[in-house]
């Protein structure tokens, strides 16, 4: 592992964690409130009209209420919605769109970049907590934990694909708050790029100290600023390993430089 060494006037919080020795471990664990078995009998698509009437007002809660409140709380910004406007042909298809995973609205600041309905693996512990239900409405698919179930996974995002719906992944695989080196990435993401033939969007989470106004009130966690970069397509003539690979790695290079990170931490993967 490397040292850090960030551009000048990168602004890093001081969180005073202590951060998980492996930098898939999640920080924070779910309590369990139930058990929830992700096997080849778990509706990965939930297709019933109830989820469908759960969804469509979550997403309108979205939009209409969480939408203004990330402006409010985390004063979030936008850099590089251009690249979106001017690359909208290759998106046609769909798209898979990657970020560090840091903050508790970190999926909705991506939501609300592109302005898309995403669906994006979960972890299954996470459908055991509070959070559940609200993590399958905005659409979290879990990860199965078998062979069968794997199988019944997948079909589901080759479902979403045929109807050109947008994925999006954390390929670090859990949220670390506030951390601010981009981890190692797991290959998912740009597995589902390659195998689909969709571009890859990156994006970076950078932060910025918190104004005189939020201070007075008592805000301590930092602004955030989402930076979006150039697409990047998959390669055919490549193998699934190879093109995964190297997609990962020029991901993760992209993200490393819109974060305002000079030498990073971590490598690529692990």
């Amino acid at each position: 592992m490397q040292g850090q060494i960030n551009r000048d006037g990168v602004y890093v919080p001081d969180t005073g964690c202590v951060w998980p020795q492996k930098p898939d471990e999640p920080l924070l664990k779910p309590a369990h409130l139930r058990q929830v078995v992700v096997d080849e009998y778990y509706p990965f698509l939930d297709k019933s009209f109830k989820f469908f009437v759960c969804r469509n007002l979550i997403y309108a809660g979205i939009w209409a209420l969480a939408f203004p409140l990330q402006r409010l709380r985390y004063g979030i910004k936008f850099e590089g919605l251009q690249k979106l406007r001017a690359n909208k042909a290759l998106f046609k298809n769909g798209a898979v769109t990657v970020c560090n995973h840091v903050y508790r609205w970190d999926f909705l600041a991506v939501v609300q970049a592109v302005k898309k309905r995403l669906w994006f693996p979960a972890r299954a512990e996470n459908l055991m907590g509070g959070d559940a239900a609200l993590i399958r409405a905005v659409g979290g698919i879990p990860v199965a934990r078998n062979f069968s179930g794997t199988k019944k996974f997948y079909e589901a995002f080759d479902e979403l694909h045929q109807k050109k719906k947008w994925l999006h992944v954390f390929p670090e695989g859990c949220r670390w708050t506030w951390y601010q080196p981009i981890r190692p990435f797991k290959r998912g993401a740009f597995e589902f790029s390659h195998r689909y033939g969709l571009p890859v969007i990156p994006m970076a989470i950078r932060y910025r100290k918190p104004d005189a106004v939020r201070r007075f009130f008592g805000v301590k966690h930092p602004l955030v600023t989402l930076v979006i970069g150039r697409p990047i397509m998959p390669d055919a003539s490549l193998s699934l390993k190879q093109d995964s690979i190297r997609l990962l790695e020029e991901s993760h290079k992209i993200i490393v430089e819109m974060a305002g990170i000079v030498q990073n931490q971590w490598p690529a993967s692990l």
